[in-house]
């Protein structure tokens, strides 16, 4: 092989294409590989500069590479696409992430540890279940309206009104007609009381 100074790769999710560029830039190696030949192709590289977008998995085989003593540069992917020649696909991205590896002025994403990495997983986990909460009181409180039981816009009060919901009050209210009403109203706020 000629000595080869930047390695492009392009991740997928099945598939890693790879685009070699020797020192003048030249393509001298483009593939496409499965995860598994790919990290046997890897592993027999020499050190070299490998760049790959910034995207899943980017963050754990720039780790991997710098293991094994590359240089690991990794690029926001709006920073590739003006290096992009014809369509969009693996192939292509991979030659793009590589050119742009090469320019004096382009900024790079730091590799993120292993704990920088978990952080950000349980803070996107975090943000998950509160938006999946506000979304299912907001439900519930549309299902209540439907009964005539309006409560206020606040995470709180709606915990606190869950309570004074029974059938009783319900009925004294005339909130709800029919004989399904008052049960309807104890069943959403039975299933929301784990809320």
């Amino acid at each position: 092989m000629e000595k080869l100074t930047t390695v492009g790769i392009d991740l997928a999710k099945d598939v890693i294409a790879v685009c070699v560029l020797d020192v003048r830039g030249a393509a001298i190696e483009r593939r496409v590989f499965k995860r598994e030949a790919f990290e046997r192709w890897a592993e027999q590289l020499p050190a070299s500069n490998v760049a790959m977008e910034a995207c899943g998995s980017a963050h754990h085989w720039g780790r991997w590479f710098a293991a094994r003593g590359h240089t690991t540069r990794l690029i926001a992917a709006e920073f590739v696409v003006p290096f992009r020649k014809g369509g969009k696909n693996d192939t292509a991205d991979a030659e793009a992430v590589a050119i742009a590896a090469r320019q004096p002025t382009m900024r790079f994403v730091p590799i993120k540890t292993v704990d920088q990495q978990a952080i950000l997983a349980w803070h996107s986990v975090r943000e998950g279940w509160k938006e999946e909460r506000t979304a299912l009181l907001n439900r519930m409180r549309g299902l209540l309206a439907e009964y005539g039981v309006v409560i206020a816009r606040s995470a709180d009060r709606f915990l606190a009104a869950l309570p004074k919901l029974s059938e009783d009050q319900a009925s004294r209210s005339g909130a709800c007609s029919g004989a399904g009403g008052p049960r309807a109203i104890r069943g959403v706020a039975r299933s929301s009381g784990s809320l």
